[in-house]
Protein backbone atom coordinates (compact mmCIF):
# COMPACT_ATOMS: atom_id res chain seq x y z
CA UNK A 1 0.00 0.00 0.00
CA UNK A 2 1.34 3.51 -1.14
CA UNK A 3 1.57 6.75 0.92
CA UNK A 4 -0.91 9.07 0.33
CA UNK A 5 -0.04 11.81 -1.03
CA UNK A 6 -0.14 15.53 0.20
CA UNK A 7 -3.27 17.01 1.12
CA UNK A 8 -3.89 20.50 -1.46
CA UNK A 9 -4.88 23.31 -0.69
CA UNK A 10 -6.56 25.68 -2.66
CA UNK A 11 -6.75 29.42 -3.52
CA UNK A 12 -8.63 32.21 -5.88
CA UNK A 13 -6.65 34.03 -7.01
CA UNK A 14 -7.40 37.40 -8.78
CA UNK A 15 -4.92 38.66 -11.36
CA UNK A 16 -5.45 42.43 -12.84
CA UNK A 17 -5.32 43.00 -15.96
CA UNK A 18 -5.72 39.25 -16.87
CA UNK A 19 -8.03 40.27 -19.61
CA UNK A 20 -7.34 38.92 -22.87
CA UNK A 21 -6.57 34.85 -23.63
CA UNK A 22 -2.85 35.99 -24.14
CA UNK A 23 -2.51 37.24 -20.34
CA UNK A 24 -4.54 34.44 -19.45
CA UNK A 25 -2.36 32.22 -21.37
CA UNK A 26 1.13 33.74 -19.46
CA UNK A 27 -0.04 34.04 -16.23
CA UNK A 28 -1.38 30.56 -15.93
CA UNK A 29 2.07 29.06 -17.21
CA UNK A 30 3.87 30.99 -14.64
CA UNK A 31 1.70 29.74 -11.64
CA UNK A 32 1.63 26.58 -13.46
CA UNK A 33 5.62 26.28 -13.34
CA UNK A 34 6.00 26.83 -9.76
CA UNK A 35 7.02 23.78 -8.10
CA UNK A 36 4.76 22.50 -5.88
CA UNK A 37 1.83 23.62 -8.07
CA UNK A 38 -0.91 20.97 -8.73
CA UNK A 39 -2.93 22.65 -10.82
CA UNK A 40 -4.18 25.96 -12.29
CA UNK A 41 -7.62 26.70 -13.36
CA UNK A 42 -9.77 29.86 -14.50
CA UNK A 43 -12.39 30.62 -11.94
CA UNK A 44 -13.73 33.46 -13.29
CA UNK A 45 -13.15 37.38 -14.98
CA UNK A 46 -9.41 37.23 -13.69
CA UNK A 47 -9.71 34.81 -11.46
CA UNK A 48 -7.42 31.60 -10.90
CA UNK A 49 -8.14 28.39 -8.81
CA UNK A 50 -4.46 27.18 -7.90
CA UNK A 51 -4.33 24.46 -5.59
CA UNK A 52 -1.12 23.54 -4.54
CA UNK A 53 1.08 21.78 -2.13
CA UNK A 54 0.72 23.77 1.39
CA UNK A 55 3.80 22.28 2.93
CA UNK A 56 5.83 23.32 -0.36
CA UNK A 57 5.11 26.85 -1.15
CA UNK A 58 2.90 29.69 0.07
CA UNK A 59 0.66 31.69 -1.35
CA UNK A 60 2.86 34.79 -1.72
CA UNK A 61 5.17 32.53 -3.59
CA UNK A 62 2.23 32.22 -5.96
CA UNK A 63 1.44 35.54 -6.19
CA UNK A 64 5.61 36.55 -6.80
CA UNK A 65 5.22 33.82 -10.03
CA UNK A 66 2.52 36.44 -11.43
CA UNK A 67 4.37 39.42 -10.42
CA UNK A 68 7.34 38.23 -12.30
CA UNK A 69 5.54 38.37 -15.50
CA UNK A 70 4.08 42.13 -15.25
CA UNK A 71 0.50 41.39 -13.41
CA UNK A 72 -0.24 42.11 -9.51
CA UNK A 73 -2.26 39.80 -7.78
CA UNK A 74 -3.93 38.77 -4.95
CA UNK A 75 -6.45 36.55 -2.73
CA UNK A 76 -9.90 36.62 -3.22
Amino acid sequence: MSAPGPALARVILGVRGMDTDGARTKVTAAVAAVPGVASVDPAGAQQLLVQYDAGEITVMDLIRAVRRVGFLAGMV
